[in-house]
C-alpha cells in the first residue's frame, strides 16, 4: 500500500497536525508513506518521522503548473495509489489526477463550520469532488454535509488521534504557580474565541488566588491578537496570562497544567481535545462540532456555549476548587482517549478502509 497525505502548509494547526500523525502512523504499517506540503513549511516539519518520504512543492498560486508536475513526478516515481488531500488541498490533488486517471484522492475534511455553508459556496469543491474516490470526515456532521451536498457516496467518518510528542525536546516552561495553571491550546484566530476565556477567568478572580492562564497558539500579530492584548492590559492580567506562540513539546507544556479550556464557535474535531485527555487534565469544553460526542459533561469534562462566559466562569471556579474533580474527570478522559482514540485502533480501521478504495 502507496499513500501520501496532503496538506497546504506545516503551521501548527488541527488539520495540518493529523496529516503528520496520519504519515507517522502509516509509516509503521505499509510499504510507503510520504507527506507532500504544497504552500508553506512550519515548525510541524521538526514532527515527521524519518521513515516519511517528504516533499515541499512552494506553490505560489492556485494554477502553479511547476508545482503539478513535481507533484505529478513524485507520485510517478513512488507509485503512489492514494493521495489524502486534507482540507483546501484537494484543488491540487485533482489538477494531478486529470494526468494520473490511475491514482484516488480521499478528501480528508476538517472544517466544522462547513455544515453552516451552502453547497454554491463551495462549488468548486463540488466540481472537484467528481474526481474524489471517497472522502474522511471527522466528525458524523460532516459526514452528512459531504453525502447530501458533494458528488460522492463513499464517505466515512475518521475521528482524529494523537500520536504525542516524545521525541521533542522539552523547552517550554510556563509561567505561575505550579498546581494554578489554566492551559488553552489554540491559535490565536477568532473562531478560537480566546475572549471570552478571558473574560471568564477575568470575572473569577483567581489571578487573586495565584491562578494563571496560558494561552499556547500561533500569534499572528493581527487586529484579534492586540484586542487581547487590549483587554489583559486594561484589566491588569499581564502578570496571570501568559503567550506563548506555537511550540513543539505540547505534552509537556500541557504537563505542567491542571485544567484546560477549549472555546472555539465551531470546530470539526479538535485535537487539542485528544491532548488535552492523554495528558490527564481536567477539560472545560465548547459544546460545538465533535466535542459533545467526545465530552461526557460531568463524567470526563465540562461542557459550556462559547458565547455563554458565565458558565464559563462557573466552572473555572468549580474546578478551581475541587482538586478531586479535577483528578477523576482527567482520569476518565484520558481513559477514553486512550480506549478509543489511540494510533493504533483508528490505523486498524484505516487499513480495511484504504484496501476497499484501493481494490474497488
Amino acid at each position: 500500500m502507496r499513500i501520501v497525505q496532503l496538506i497546504d502548509s506545516l503551521e501548527a494547526g488541527g488539520a495540518e497536525r493529523m496529516a503528520v500523525n496520519y504519515a507517522n502512523a502509516l509509516s509503521e504499517s505499509i510499504a510507503f508513506s510520504g507527506l507532500v506540503a504544497t504552500r508553506k513549511e512550519g515548525e510541524l516539519k521538526k514532527q515527521i518521522d524519518k521513515k516519511v518520504s517528504y516533499l515541499f512543492l512552494d506553490k505560489k498560486t492556485r494554477l502553479d503548473i511547476k508545482a503539478v508536475l513535481k507533484l505529478r513526478k513524485y507520485i510517478n516515481n513512488n507509485q503512489v495509489q492514494i493521495i489524502q488531500a486534507h482540507s483546501s488541498s484537494f484543488f491540487l490533488a485533482v489538477l494531478v489526477k486529470l494526468t494520473l486517471p490511475k491514482v484516488k484522492i480521499i478528501w480528508h475534511d476538517h472544517y466544522g463550520n462547513r455544515i453552516n455553508e451552502s453547497r454554491k459556496k463551495h462549488y468548486i469543491l463540488f466540481l472537484c469532488s467528481f474526481c474524489f474516490s471517497a472522502c474522511f470526515a471527522v466528525n458524523p456532521e460532516l459526514e452528512k454535509w459531504i453525502l447530501k451536498k458533494l458528488r460522492i457516496t463513499k464517505v466515512f467518518f475518521i475521528p482524529n488521534f494523537t500520536l504525542g510528542d516524545s521525541s521533542v525536546s522539552n523547552k517550554t516552561y510556563l509561567n505561575g504557580e505550579t498546581n494554578k495553571r489554566i492551559i488553552c491550546l489554540a491559535n490565536l484566530k477568532k473562531p478560537k474565541n480566546h475572549i471570552t476565556i478571558l473574560k471568564a477567568f477575568n470575572n473569577t478572580k483567581l489571578n487573586h488566588f495565584s491562578w494563571s492562564l496560558h494561552l499556547v497558539g500561533k500569534i499572528y500579530h493581527d487586529d484579534y491578537f492586540y484586542q487581547l492584548k487590549y483587554f489583559i492590559d486594561e484589566n491588569n492580567l499581564k502578570e496571570s496570562i501568559f503567550f506563548y506562540d506555537s511550540i513543539q513539546d505540547v505534552s509537556f507544556a500541557l504537563s505542567q497544567a491542571n485544567i484546560s479550556v477549549l472555546a472555539s464557535r465551531y470546530e470539526g474535531f479538535p485535537v487539542s481535545l485528544l491532548e488535552y485527555g492523554h495528558a490527564g487534565l481536567a477539560v472545560i469544553s465548547t459544546n460545538v462540532g465533535f466535542c459533545t460526542s467526545l465530552i461526557k459533561d460531568g463524567y470526563n469534562g465540562l461542557l459550556f456555549n462559547p458565547e455563554d462566559s458565565e458558565a464559563l466562569k462557573e466552572h473555572f471556579l468549580k474546578l478551581a476548587f475541587d482538586e478531586d474533580l479535577q483528578k477523576d474527570l482527567g482520569t476518565n478522559l484520558k481513559t477514553e482517549v486512550l480506549k478509543q482514540y489511540s494510533s493504533c485502533e483508528i490505523m486498524k480501521e484505516l487499513i480495511i478502509k484504504y484496501n476497499y478504495i484501493i481494490n474497488e
